[in-house]
């Protein structure tokens, strides 16, 4: 299974990550359009299972979770889609979700059920790095990699235990507040980049409000290793449910448009 650190250290510039809620409109759809991401050049996947109450998401992220769930979309049906799209290629991927849909299903064995379907990662949304340890074990245990969030207001002792913690990478928030998209990017983050690159080896990937090509090429020469978009390709599902075809193509430009941006 191709892994984190060899996309990172052969990287000839930052690497796109585009991040989809899993099942959103429809399972089927669902595999066809992170398909097409990965045709578009992704290089790695970020991915959500749906969660009724996703304290860390915007609007857009939100109403994906809906759709997903009222399309059936659950922690089973997901990992069934995820062997899918490795077995389509070996891309690395990562979930982010919230720390109930663990619990309920079973810690242990979401661990490990997510690493035999091919999971890299997982981060949770609302622990506390200060709860860690609950889920470090299982995270070793299956030879997963470590990934946890550093936003703008974490303090700087806090923000080098929660780097030092990642194997995988630091998911850098760019801003204050949910996620969405956004016009600019925050003042805060290019320091941020540079705090955290003096205090880590790990790659520094920077998400929450990232849109736009030249986001991606402003966090490049900014000194990210990694760009996270979001919201703005779960949009463009949103704005083309009823033509599947539409938002295939709507999202493959999108990201051809942010590769384009990260290698200039």
């Amino acid at each position: 299974m191709k892994t984190y650190n060899e996309l990172f250290q052969n990287a000839q510039h930052p690497l796109l990550i585009p991040f989809f809620v899993i099942g959103d409109p429809n399972p089927q759809q669902s595999l066809h359009l992170i398909k097409a991401a990965i045709d578009a050049g992704a290089d790695i996947l970020e991915l959500g299972i749906p969660f009724s109450d996703p304290i860390a998401d915007g609007p857009t992220i939100q109403a994906a979770d809906i759709r997903a769930l009222n399309a059936g979309m659950n922690c089973d049906a997901a990992f069934d889609l995820i062997r899918q799209v490795k077995a389509y290629k070996d891309i690395p991927i990562g979930l982010l979700m919230y720390y109930n849909l663990i619990v309920h299903y079973g810690t242990d064995a979401f661990y490990r059920d997510a690493a035999n379907a091919g999971v890299n990662s997982v981060l949770i949304a609302d622990l506390s790095i200060d709860d860690a340890p609950e889920v470090v074990q299982h995270i070793q245990t299956n030879n997963l990699d470590t990934v946890f969030m550093v936003t703008p207001n974490t303090h700087p002792q806090r923000r080098r235990q929660i780097a030092q913690l990642c194997t995988g990478f630091v998911y850098t928030v760019s801003v204050m507040g949910v996620t969405g998209a956004r016009n600019t990017l925050s003042q805060q983050i290019q320091p941020l980049i540079a705090d955290l690159k003096s205090e880590t080896q790990a790659p520094v990937c920077v998400g929450f409000g990232v849109s736009q090509p030249d986001h991606a090429r402003q966090l490049a020469l900014d000194g990210a290793d990694g760009v996270i978009v979001g919201s703005a390709l779960v949009k463009l599902i949103e704005q083309h449910l009823d033509n599947p075809n539409a938002a295939q193509d709507a999202i493959t430009k999108l990201i051809t448009d942010l590769k384009i941006a990260l290698a200039t």
